[in-house]
């Protein structure tokens, strides 16, 4: 079996490779999209880190390819459906460099408080700038933390050390999680308002991209500090230049821009702005925990099919998969689903399996229910193994129920989300031998492909209702590929899903919320 190891990795996971037996290992760094393209129908497994893009039309030459492990934790560079559909297992090591990242964002606050760089560079130019770059204490500043996921978690903890009030907004985690480690759970508002220091710590998705906006800005304080060693883009580049030009940031201190790397960003024209080259994982200890991870992942794969930290497959004997498939599938909807309906963040997961599921063990249909949940809150930490551990540490009580009989259906998963705001359950079932489908959402019926660009509209039951929405579809040249309709359980409401053939824009869910007959809109990506 051969493994070509594409992107810069420690050579104790190459090492490792080479030393294992019936594995041949190659190393070639730096290809061009083509020049890999031709050689990977060579391979088994592909060791990666963020420089190999796992595009597509690769993965159509990817003929023998069964496994991309990737050394690290973001996978913005991998096109997970595609490797789904090729039958490719995608792994990630998302354990081996959180303390790295969040050393790096306190070092970050550090250098940017006390101009460091600044001084540096001064003193090399042969000038003693020491009245003008006077710093500030961090001693009792409000550090403001934006997500308290493993990195943000370790952060927090960091800078209490350093006496810093620290606040945290993160609407996935309770206030009873935040509080209980000695901090203070914040609106983002709130955060805004009282924050001396912001730090980023949220996976870049459609919800953070540009949320550290001019809206955002002007909600700060003045004199405010920003650190983003998370993801670029989450910070508008624009309008952080804008807000630190008028005063009202102090300063900024970036590890990872929109575009990497950033060529001639006018950011780098301010003194009060510093950066490094996407360093977060960058140290000795985190690269090595990495490589060996990945080889270890990699290594047990091929010679022994065991999934490790795999985002798109369960740690299951092939057998089981076989019988459990079409459910895992399902589960995982499901749980992309009710991410997307509710509010507030959850409390507890409560999931009734329904019907003849032969005895089968559905403990991994209940990671991947999990797993479908967690991704859109947390995304690159959560895979389909670890989720129940990240449900636990969110503070998610999850039970499950076996019930032997159906009345509608031959098997039924139903999943009630309880959040410190509201209540939602979710059924779906599978027609026919692979088809997952969703057949209720609270009292409404239905039956519903998820799958696509959706839309879920409540709207009162009355003649006209359907109409005029698909007027203002039609008027703004939405094409609608599929449109399901439920009935409320007493007939008063009804529950519409739109599947179109792209994202409905901003403007036009507008038009849609303002129909007379419309109550709600609420757009899905699934």
């Amino acid at each position: 079996m051969k493994v070509l190891v594409s992107d810069n990795l420690g050579e104790v996971g190459i090492k490792m490779f080479e030393d294992e037996e019936n594995i041949e290992v190659d190393v070639k760094t730096g290809l061009s999209p083509e020049e890999l393209k031709a050689i990977i129908g060579e391979y088994d497994a592909l060791a990666i880190r963020s420089a190999t893009k796992v595009t597509a039309e690769l993965l159509g030459e990817a003929k023998n390819l069964k496994v991309v492990g990737r050394a690290g934790i973001g996978l913005d560079n991998v096109d997970i459906p595609e490797a789904t559909k090729q039958g490719v297992v995608v792994m990630n090591t998302p354990g081996g460099n959180v303390v790295t990242t969040a050393e790096h964002a306190i070092s970050m606050m550090m250098a940017l408080t006390r101009n460091i760089p600044q001084g540096t560079a001064s003193l090399k130019e042969n000038r003693w700038d020491k009245k003008k770059l006077q710093g500030r204490e961090i001693y009792n500043k409000v550090l403001g933390v934006v997500g308290f996921g493993n990195i943000g978690a370790i952060v927090a903890d960091r800078a209490r050390g350093l006496k810093m009030r620290v606040a945290v907004y993160d609407p996935n985690v309770t206030a009873e999680r935040i509080e209980k480690a000695g901090h203070e759970y914040v609106s983002l508002e709130e955060l805004y308002a009282i924050a001396d220091y912001i730090t980023i710590h949220v996976p870049k998705m459609k919800s953070t991209i540009g949320l550290l906006n001019k809206s955002a800005f002007k909600q700060m304080k003045d004199g405010v500090m920003i650190i983003n060693c998370a993801r670029g883009g989450i910070v508008d580049e624009a309008d952080l230049y804008e807000a630190i030009t008028s005063g009202k940031v102090a300063g900024a201190a970036l590890d990872v821009f929109e575009t990497e790397p950033p060529d001639d960003s006018p950011l780098f024209k301010l003194d009060s702005v510093i950066g490094t080259p996407h360093l977060g994982a960058s140290t000795k200890e985190a690269q090595t925990n990495v490589a060996v991870a990945v080889a270890e992942q990699i290594i047990a794969y091929l010679k022994h099919d065991t999934v490790i930290n795999a985002v798109n497959a369960p740690s299951i004997t092939g057998e089981l998969l076989k019988k459990l498939g079409p459910y895992l599938s399902l589960a995982d909807r499901i749980g992309c689903l009710q991410s997307q309906l509710i509010c507030g963040p959850v409390k507890e997961v409560v999931i009734e399996y329904i019907g003849d599921f032969q005895d089968l063990d559905l403990s991994p249909v209940t990671t991947a229910l999990l797993n479908g949940l967690l991704t859109m809150m947390v995304k690159d930490e959560v895979n389909s193994v670890n989720a129940p551990i990240i449900a636990k540490n969110m503070g998610i009580k999850v039970t499950e129920t076996t019930i032997g009989e159906s009345l509608d259906y031959s098997s039924l998963i139903s999943v009630k989300l309880i959040t410190t705001e509201m209540t939602n359950i979710v059924s779906g079932t599978i027609f026919g031998k692979n088809d997952p489908r969703i057949v209720k959402i609270n009292s409404f019926r239905l039956e519903m492909i998820p799958k696509g660009h959706l839309a879920l509209i409540h709207n009162v039951d009355k003649p006209g209702a359907i109409g005029s929405i698909g007027t203002v579809l039609g008027e703004n040249e939405l094409n609608v590929e599929i449109m399901q309709v439920g009935q409320e359980e007493d007939g008063e409401r009804n529950i519409i899903f739109l599947r179109t053939d792209i994202s409905i824009p901003e403007p036009v869910l507008k038009k849609l919320e303002a129909l007379p007959m419309v109550k709600s809109v609420i757009p899905l990506e699934l």
